[in-house]
């Protein structure tokens, strides 16, 4: 889920909406994600969305970055179009993946955009629709959701449609909301053991699930730390990281830290970004502070930078000498 800068709207025309749609779907199929339930408010997203072996933060930066860039031209703005970084909660789908579903689709009725279930069942910027067979986006996956509830899909989209309607007499879970830190795991003090600051959190995700979920979720996590560190140890860090992409392109420091633009410069700048937080696992904040340039550019630089890597199958490889 993500808002805009100082909760402003993000979404003013249907044209933004459908630009965000587009590159999200397209993110889903490069990624091999999948979208059980989502939908668009003027000011914020939810998305909920089953990952596989690649992060979630590769598909979120290609779709915020890419729609941050699209939406400022339209608009004749510059600047941030989103407040801070998207926020996640990882999600046991056993227990959660219904409820999950009703909470994000509920939220146009939730926030009084909507008078009624009907009208949300018209509603096209919403998931919701799609289940019920009306405005379906081609990724999403309305046969699973429908799955879930039964084998005849007109059965099944009574049924899903009877626990959406359920869902507006329950209490709001605050659980759903994201940010902060919950372990479902007996407690914070069972987590003693993974209190170093790397492996307390996982981004700001929020963890929710029993026990074993919770223990395999940090485990997986400690293994990407050790990755990670793998690479510090054998010497990558982002002064090492510049140096050697810059030299290639014969990119000076002066050059780099200057506003000047050329081709190779742009190159240098995405590829810094991109490999720096997908294979060194820096932050897009500390890249941006040693570029000088903002948070935002540095999300915009790694979609560059990805695409740049696609078309020339530019690799860090298993030596970690770039390819360039």
């Amino acid at each position: 889920m993500g808002r805009g800068l100082e909760r402003r709207n993000i979404f003013r025309e249907e044209v933004d909406k459908r630009d965000f749609l587009e590159r999200f779907g397209k993110g889903l199929d490069r990624y091999e994600m999948q979208c059980f339930a989502w939908v668009l408010m003027s000011n914020h997203y939810h998305l909920l969305v089953r990952v596989r072996d690649k992060p979630l933060s590769k598909l979120m930066a290609s779709v915020l970055g890419g729609y941050a860039s699209a939406y400022n031209r339209r608009n004749r703005r510059v600047g941030y179009v989103f407040q801070n970084r998207y926020k996640s909660i990882l999600c046991d789908a056993d227990n959660y993946l219904l409820e999950l579903i009703r909470y994000i689709h509920l939220n146009p009725l939730r926030a009084g955009m909507l008078q009624d279930l009907d009208a949300l069942g018209r509603y096209r910027w919403a998931g919701h629709a799609g289940v019920l067979g009306r405005h379906k986006q081609k990724w999403h996956e309305v046969n699973e959701v429908l799955g879930l509830f039964g084998r005849k899909v007109g059965t099944a989209r009574r049924t899903y449609n009877r626990f959406i309607s359920e869902g507006l007499n329950k209490a709001r879970r605050e659980d759903f909301g994201g940010g902060g830190l919950i372990r479902s795991h007996g407690g914070w003090e069972s987590l003693s053991g993974f209190r170093k600051e790397h492996q307390f959190c996982i981004g700001d995700e929020r963890i929710l699930g029993e026990s074993d979920f919770v223990q395999q979720a940090l485990g997986d996590d400690v293994l990407a730390i050790t990755a990670k560190a793998s690479l510090e140890q054998r010497g990558w860090t982002l002064e090492r990281l510049i140096q050697r992409i810059s030299s290639n392109f014969g990119v000076s420091e002066a050059m780099l830290l200057s506003k000047a633009r050329s081709n190779d410069l742009s190159v240098v700048k995405s590829l810094i970004s991109y490999w720096g937080t997908q294979e060194i696992g820096l932050s897009c904040r500390e890249i941006a502070t040693r570029l000088n340039i903002s948070q935002q550019a540095v999300s915009n630089w790694v979609v560059k930078g990805e695409a740049y890597c696609q078309r020339g199958k530019l690799v860090f490889d298993e030596e970690l000498d770039l390819s360039c």
